[in-house]
């Protein structure tokens, strides 16, 4: 689904990403792990087209590299991008449709409102409510499920736990696990890393732009890395 060829992204004089080669396979979920500044999110932003990088981006085998965010898009590339970043001003039921701005299926689009408020109900019982008066929680089940209304094929998910309860995290994970389960290939960026790897088929984990770790969840379990990064 999804090839990096020695990415690397610059920032003036500083090198955030430097190399990095990685693959995701169709319906895998990828953790990208690692402390702040280890290049997590210009990753995420190179392969939307947000952060200018060199190297080579493959989508489904085609070079994406040089297009522009909106063409990316239309390719099936969404992004839940890190503090959600819904639109405050608007209510519930148009940020999701804003989320849905690329396509002509008018019922298509009323019938994916209408699920992903079943699998967030609380969205559903603040419909109309503007987004900015959302808990924080309830804003990152509305990022999420407004990246999944243009019905990507690969879903980019930065730092989905930054800031919620323990409990709130939990579900959100849950809801991305279900859409693993469905098919949908997923890049998940986190610190939270006890969640990253629960359904995750496998995990990279950066430090100062380059890969330090590469493997299975269950190839750091019992490890320094699993120390490192679990707490186990």
């Amino acid at each position: 689904m999804l090839r990096l060829e020695s990415l690397s992204v610059r920032y003036g004089p500083v090198r955030a990403v430097q190399d990095l080669t990685l693959s995701v396979g169709e319906g895998q979920l990828i953790a990208l792990l690692g402390p702040n500044g280890a290049g997590k999110s210009s990753t995420i932003g190179a392969i939307t087209g947000l952060v200018p990088s060199t190297g080579r981006i493959l989508l489904r085998g085609t070079d994406i590299s040089r297009l522009p965010v909106e063409d990316r898009t239309l390719r099936g590339i969404a992004v839940s991008p890190e503090g959600r970043k819904v639109f405050v001003n608007l209510t519930v039921a148009e940020n999701l449709r804003l989320g849905a701005a690329s396509r002509r299926d008018a019922a298509g689009v009323r019938a994916d409102i209408e699920r992903y408020l079943e699998l967030f109900p609380v969205l559903g019982e603040r419909i109309d409510q503007l987004a900015g008066t959302l808990s924080g929680g309830e804003q990152q089940m509305l990022a999420i499920a407004r990246a999944m209304m243009s019905r990507p094929r690969l879903l980019l998910l930065d730092e989905p736990s930054l800031g919620l309860a323990p409990m709130i995290v939990t579900r959100v994970f849950d809801f991305i696990g279900k859409l693993k389960s469905e098919g949908l290939t997923v890049v998940v960026v986190e610190q939270n890393a006890a969640q990253a790897v629960r359904f995750a088929d496998a995990v990279c984990i950066l430090g100062t732009g380059r890969v330090t770790f590469r493997g299975t969840p269950a190839d750091i379990a019992g490890t320094d890395v699993m120390k490192l990064y679990l707490g186990g």
